[in-house]
């Protein structure tokens, strides 16, 4: 079940502001997410349109058996590939280029077999101002049962929580992602090597 989301911020500003990380301002940036929402007549249909092109032509480093790792926003754009929270971090840039605002998102899970434990997992907080909703968007990818959808609460993520499991989702949207995420991103040059040491949770 999905808790209700709370952004960790009142200040709407603080979810369309562009850093280090989220460097949405990157000229490369900015002209994928003009180019992709061109036509797009609502925010709601802009929201659309910048999650399927993440979801789908970006793949998943790992779905794809890539060794490369990316943390910024214009990084994953340059390589076309990251795991689930650099591909957040995409699609929030993107998402802040069209000044929707948008923040960070985290579930802990049960690591797949055969390695054991948790694992955090990072998705998308958008706010849909035409709904007045934040809405739990994950653009990882859609692989091996995988079916992330716009709409909807559950039913619209890539993955379930269970919590006889002991997984959740966090209730918190963040306005920035979590320093333990990005600095294991930047730790690592390689993608195998880093799988063993992901974040349990924030």
């Amino acid at each position: 079940m999905i808790p209700t989301l709370t952004p960790d911020s009142d200040d709407i500003a603080a979810f369309l502001q562009s850093t280090d990380v989220i460097d949405w301002k990157h000229g490369e940036v900015r002209s994928k997410s003009d180019a992709l929402t061109t036509g797009a007549s609502t925010i709601n249909k802009k929201v659309r349109t910048l999650f399927e092109w993440v979801r789908d032509e970006i793949p998943h480093s790992k779905d794809a058996d890539l060794d490369v790792v990316t943390c910024h926003a214009s990084e994953v754009l340059k390589a076309g590939t990251g795991i689930c929270y650099a591909k957040s971090h995409l699609f929030v840039a993107l998402l802040r280029a069209q000044r929707i605002p948008a923040g960070f998102c985290y579930q802990v899970l049960r690591r797949d077999p055969p390695m054991n434990g948790m694992v955090l997992h990072g998705l998308s907080g958008v706010y849909m101002e035409e709904d007045k909703v934040w809405l739990l968007l994950d653009p990882r990818g859609n692989t091996k049962g995988c079916n992330a959808q716009v709409g909807g609460r559950d039913e619209g993520l890539a993955f379930k929580t269970n919590s006889d499991l002991g997984e959740f989702t966090y209730p918190t949207i963040y306005h920035s992602p979590a320093s333990v995420v990005v600095n294991i991103l930047q730790a690592y040059g390689s993608r195998t090597k880093m799988w063993p040491h992901l974040p349990t949770g924030l």
